[in-house]
């Protein structure tokens, strides 16, 4: 099995440069810490539109001074191709990671998804073509299967899309598709099942739920679920994620290439469940969780009713193994978000 550990020991033997889009994410500071830590050299761009600088400032806590030197840091937007041909000069990979996430938020707002997410796309592969990168790798998203009712969910078989970040995002396999035929850039797309870990942000209106779950328990809140809590989720921890695109980047299987995989813990888990787990986790550090129920409310416009991946391709061709289930990554992850989330209430108290 391909841990990430072992991924970074063999990543370490020899140094590339790699180019991390989105890099003050939530995935892509995860990212960055990895490569780092195997001893890379790593530019970062970013114009801050959901990353923030405290999980660059995280990363440079973790790793230390001398390997923080191996990291370059652009502030700039996709939107602008003159800002990806910079970033991309001199590089040997790209993990694109860059992109306006949600599907509430594209729903609200698709001109905005549509230009992040399908302009900015279309301007790095341009980019990273004209710089003659060794391989693109980028974010796809569970969200292209739509209404197609068959479940585990397999690459070849898609629905149609429910939201214009559905669409984004299938736009972007076209897209790499097409590059690939006509000017022969490897690409690699993984479809992400919503991931989860340390340094996703809890706040906001559109984030992720259990993040959003744990912080409204560790300050008192409601905790609402969208429909009767039946809905499932293949919810994979970030360090899988990690691991996969070092997977996509340096394989060396031609029959690898120019695909696009399922990166999932392939482990189904309803909403009910999930709250269960979660709070069973929370209840000795705040007893008064014992009592504790979700109010339910009208399921949300643009959401599938359940996603389960089938990730036989990923393992076959990558050696992809997801090194954590769903139980696992929330023990992992639980310490950062009470934690953050007992900070941001201090704050707010503060203030």
């Amino acid at each position: 099995m391909n841990s990430l550990e072992e991924l970074i020991t063999k990543l370490s033997v020899t140094r590339k440069t790699w180019l991390l889009t989105g890099v003050a994410g939530f995935i892509g500071s995860n990212l960055l810490e990895a490569l780092l830590r195997a001893k890379q050299a790593v530019v970062g761009l970013d114009n801050f539109a959901t990353g923030h600088q405290r999980n660059l400032d995280d990363v440079r806590k973790n790793i230390g001074e001398e390997l923080w030197e191996n990291f370059t840091f652009l502030r700039g937007d996709i939107v602008a191709l003159e800002t990806c041909k910079q970033a991309c000069a001199g590089v040997d990979y790209v993990l694109h990671q860059a992109a306006i996430g949600s599907v509430p938020r594209s729903i609200q707002n698709p001109i905005f998804t549509h230009q992040n997410n399908v302009d900015g796309f279309i301007n790095m592969l341009v980019a990273a073509k004209d710089a003659k990168i060794k391989r693109f790798v980028y974010a796809s998203s569970s969200s292209v299967y739509g209404d197609h009712p068959a479940l585990p969910n397999v690459e070849e078989t898609i629905g149609n899309c429910l939201s214009p970040y559905a669409v984004s995002k299938r736009v972007n396999e076209i897209y790499a598709d097409v590059f690939t035929k006509c000017y022969g850039l490897e690409c690699i797309g993984l479809r992400y099942f919503n991931v989860f870990g340390p340094r996703q942000d809890p706040n906001g209106v559109y984030a992720a739920v259990i993040p959003k779950w744990i912080t409204a328990m560790v300050r008192g809140d409601a905790v609402y679920i969208n429909g009767d809590g039946e809905t499932s989720r293949d919810f994979c921890f970030v360090a899988n994620v990690v691991a996969a695109n070092i997977l996509a980047a340096t394989s060396q299987n031609a029959d690898a290439l120019n695909r696009t995989y399922n990166i999932a813990s392939a482990r189904r888990t309803t909403l009910n469940q999930l709250f269960e787990s979660v709070r069973t986790r929370l209840t000795s550090q705040f007893p008064r969780l014992k009592e504790l129920r979700p109010v339910y409310r009208a399921f949300q416009a643009g959401d599938v009713q359940h996603s389960y991946a089938d990730i036989r391709k990923a393992q076959e061709l990558l050696g992809y193994q997801p090194a954590y289930d769903v139980d696992a990554g929330i023990t992992e992850a639980l310490g950062w978000y009470v934690e953050r989330s007992e900070a941001c209430r201090r704050h707010a108290q503060s203030n």
